[in-house]
């Protein structure tokens, strides 16, 4: 039976709580009333009342009948995370954890994010709460995320950029750790994704397990039987193990997908699991990118929400024991996808998802029509657009299918 993390949360041998003394306290604290949290009837009431009256939950199961008669091989899903209000899967953490600081009294909220998709759904549950919000990002992500650095201001919340290290996603959380250490009596950290120390990884999977409850109850309701392939795309992994939980005891192959950059045999990229090592980063232990003397290589991808040189302890463990299968697509791939999947169904995901679909892509082509392959659509790509109109070189009447043609 699946059972972790352990009481120390451990996840076999990763996960744990590594943090300044200073911090034990708050840690624990969150922990005891989240355990309280998750057995109140009322709290778990509210948190689906705001998911469907104020997210849009539960968001849809798409066929994408243009993309499977393209590739003549499996049929191809989509679980719609990027309908969510804010466009994104990482509303669904972000209301949870306003919820419980809400329940500990905590009026003041701190985020840190990389895509902006986790600052703006921060900004957005602190405007729904009425709460202050300070966002900690990197000058780096704050260039490639314009968009949606306006739309947190927007929303009230307070864009502190940073600049120090690779300054991105990485160097924002590190602030946002000194400035929590500050200021823990009256404010509440809230972690984007399933990272950093105990019970934030739990907490973040328990509310992110939605997408996978929700695409398990569908998935049999429209094809009658479990997806054959569930991918999703992976940098810290939040939108991956909300996806995958619901499924680990099931026969279902569970893929995650990391970015290879500019190729996992250069120094250009971000797959943490397939070329990581143990060490701690953010206060837990699991695989980062680190050099012999234990110092943080600079991750890269040309998309800022999976440019960490970290990964959720839970991955780490679930790689560990063979359950899940971690791969990496390129820059490269991921722009192919990114253009495929606009043009063939219409849709337009975020940069990190279309990792996870070129993944699919080739495990679709591999398989008969009778099997079937679920791809979660972490989120939409609106803020991805002006990154893509520095590396799309693809013109108007490119075939861009023709690549595909299976």
């Amino acid at each position: 039976m699946y059972n972790v993390p352990n009481e120390n949360g451990r996840f076999g041998d990763f996960g744990g709580k590594f943090v300044p003394e200073t911090l034990m306290l708050p840690l624990e604290e969150i922990e005891e009333e989240l355990t309280k949290a998750l057995a109140d009837e009322t709290f778990k009431a509210e948190y689906i009342r705001i998911l469907q009256q104020y997210s849009g939950r539960p968001t849809p199961l798409t066929f994408a009948p243009n993309l499977t008669k393209l590739l003549n091989g499996a049929k191809i899903y989509l679980k719609r995370e990027d309908l969510n209000h804010t466009g994104a899967h990482k509303i669904n953490n972000a209301i949870g954890q306003a919820l419980l600081a809400k329940r500990m009294g905590k009026k003041k909220i701190i985020a840190e994010t990389g895509a902006g998709q986790h600052g703006v759904a921060a900004a957005t549950v602190a405007a729904h709460f009425g709460m202050e919000c300070i966002v900690f990002m990197g000058e780096e992500d704050i260039k490639r995320q314009e968009l949606n650095v306006f739309r947190m201001k927007l929303l009230g919340a307070e864009v502190v950029p940073v600049y120090s290290g690779n300054r991105t996603l990485k160097d924002a959380t590190n602030e946002a750790i000194r400035y929590w250490v500050q200021h823990c009596d009256d404010h509440f950290y809230m972690i984007g994704s399933v990272v950093g120390p105990h019970p934030y990884p739990k907490m973040v999977r328990e509310f992110q397990r939605v997408i996978g409850d929700e695409a398990k109850r569908q998935f049999l309701e429209r094809e009658g039987k479990l997806p054959n392939v569930i991918v999703a795309c992976v940098g810290g992994g939040s939108n991956a193990i909300g996806m995958f939980y619901p499924f680990l005891e099931d026969d279902v192959q569970l893929v995650g997908v990391e970015a290879a950059g500019k190729g996992v045999d250069t120094p250009y990229h971000a797959a943490t699991i397939t070329k990581g090592t143990k060490g701690v980063i953010h206060g837990s232990l699991t695989y980062l990118l680190q050099d012999e003397y234990g110092q943080i290589i600079e991750p890269y991808s040309i998309s800022a929400g999976l440019d960490y040189p970290g990964v959720g302890p839970e991955h780490a463990y679930l790689a560990s024991i063979g359950r899940v299968r971690y791969e990496s697509v390129t820059d490269e791939e991921a722009i192919a996808a990114f253009q495929l999947l606009s043009r063939e169904e219409g849709i337009i995901p975020a940069i990190e998802s279309a990792h996870a679909l070129a993944k699919a892509v080739e495990l679709a082509k591999t398989m008969d029509d009778s099997q079937t392959v679920l791809v979660c659509l972490s989120g939409r790509g609106d803020k991805d657009v002006q990154t893509m109109m520095r590396y799309v070189h693809v013109k108007e009447d490119d075939d861009v299918a023709a690549m595909y043609r299976n």
